[in-house]
């Protein structure tokens, strides 16, 4: 009876972590998510260990649940929203983000059904609002490039499951405009589960309405929870922040946290790991220089090195020069020049388009921002530092055996070969 139970306790923690896994990957899964069955399961187990450990909240519905993730540090701009794969990925920049909030806010006031041509229209009513024309904000459906960011934005509201595509296609409006139209279902309960904040929006307006709140202070506000004045919850929310940057970051360095955090983490590492380790499956790393939680299966992570195909080559190739060439850095005009060459080394083996000329200065960018979303390598101005964590792909040289022939054995004298 002991083994039984021994093996069903077993068994339901396995779950347990499988569950957690998926919602690390994909705060918000649908009906339809191979995963979505096994979280809503073991809702409640995990509803309390997120509560104890991260201070993340889970909402489950009846056909999505929800992760309320909250960033560890709001100023990471290194890995931003991404729709696509392979040579088709886009990437969100400030500009999609700003057209993304406002289609938001449009889909909650209007119907249950619309258009891409209207959720157009939509943007370029708002951005005529004074506040967005004075810093730049445009938007015109003449515009084929504004048209092309409207797609980008409605295909992440796609895959977060926001809107349904009933007919129509994006790629027919993104040539001919209104013409090529294409209509949506609006999923509302979808819609508003995807603001995650502390209080809300309204509330921080009021507390900046004498324009003493930047935007970096707007965002610590609306995700600013209350901390008890106490040794209590002052160490609570130390172990949430740290293991909110545990699971999201992909490295910790020492030299990037205050003296409290380094503090409890020094106390507490042991034990924060091994529940981590426990609940995720994720393998802690320790080194002199931080502490990285790693996940052996390569699932909880959406940059890899290496990877296949040109880019992840690429990325490879920089991140063993610049271990290579230590903490010195390079400029990115150096960077530049390597990819050159490794354009005449490696062009029987990348796609032709990375070859072209012209094409360094790209492919430069797109390696170094992997690299840096990974915390391997920091930019400061016109130059690249590597990180500690990017000793992991310097390259020693091979250690060979002895050049020299081997002895004979001396038969003459009864040694024997």
């Amino acid at each position: 009876m002991d083994d039984l139970t021994d093996a069903l306790g077993r068994q339901r923690q396995e779950e347990q972590r499988r569950a957690l896994r998926a919602l690390l990957a994909r705060p918000l899964l649908r009906a339809e998510d191979a995963a979505f069955a096994l979280v809503r399961r073991h809702a409640p187990g995990l509803r309390d260990w997120l509560t104890r450990e991260t201070g993340w909240y889970l909402q489950t519905e009846r056909d999505f649940v929800r992760l309320h993730k909250r960033p560890a540090d709001h100023a990471d701009a290194t890995r931003p929203a991404r729709v696509g794969k392979g040579t088709q990925r886009k990437t969100f920049n400030r500009r999609r983000y700003a057209l993304f909030c406002l289609l938001l806010a449009d889909l909650e006031r209007g119907e249950a059904q619309i258009t891409l041509g209207r959720l157009g229209e939509g943007l370029g009513q708002a951005v005529a609002e004074p506040a967005l024309a004075e810093r730049g904000l445009a938007f015109s459906l003449d515009n084929q490039e504004a048209r092309r960011d409207l797609v980008v934005v409605v295909r992440l509201l796609l895959e977060l499951g926001v809107l349904v595509r009933v007919a129509g296609d994006e790629e027919a409006f993104l040539r001919r405009g209104v013409d090529g139209d294409v209509l949506y279902d609006v999923d509302r309960r979808v819609l508003s589960a995807l603001l995650v904040t502390s209080r809300g929006p309204s509330l921080v307006a009021l507390g900046g309405a004498d324009g003493t709140l930047d935007l970096e202070a707007r965002l610590k506000a609306l995700a600013e929870s209350f901390v008890p004045d106490t040794p209590e919850g002052r160490n609570r929310a130390l172990r949430h922040r740290l293991a909110r940057r545990l699971l999201d970051d992909p490295v910790i360095y020492w030299e990037a946290l205050d003296e409290d955090e380094a503090a409890y983490l020094t106390n507490q590492r042991g034990a924060m790991a091994r529940r981590l380790q426990q609940a995720t499956g994720l393998v802690p790393e320790v080194r002199a220089e931080g502490l990285a939680m790693v996940d052996p299966e390569g699932e909880l992570t959406d940059e890899r090195v290496p990877a296949e195909g040109t880019e992840g080559h690429l990325a490879l190739l920089m991140a063993e020069r610049l271990a290579e060439i230590g903490p010195e850095g390079a400029t990115l005009a150096e960077a530049e020049a390597w990819i050159g060459a490794w354009q005449t080394q490696y062009r029987r083996y990348w796609r032709k388009a990375a070859c072209e000329p012209g094409a360094a200065g790209g492919l430069c960018r797109q390696a170094l921002a992997r690299l840096a979303s990974l915390r391997l390598v920091e930019r400061r101005d016109q130059r690249v530092y590597p990180l500690p964590a990017l000793g992991r792909f310097r390259v020693q040289a091979a250690a060979l055996p002895d050049d020299e022939a081997p002895r004979q054995p001396d038969l003459a004298n009864g040694e024997t070969p």
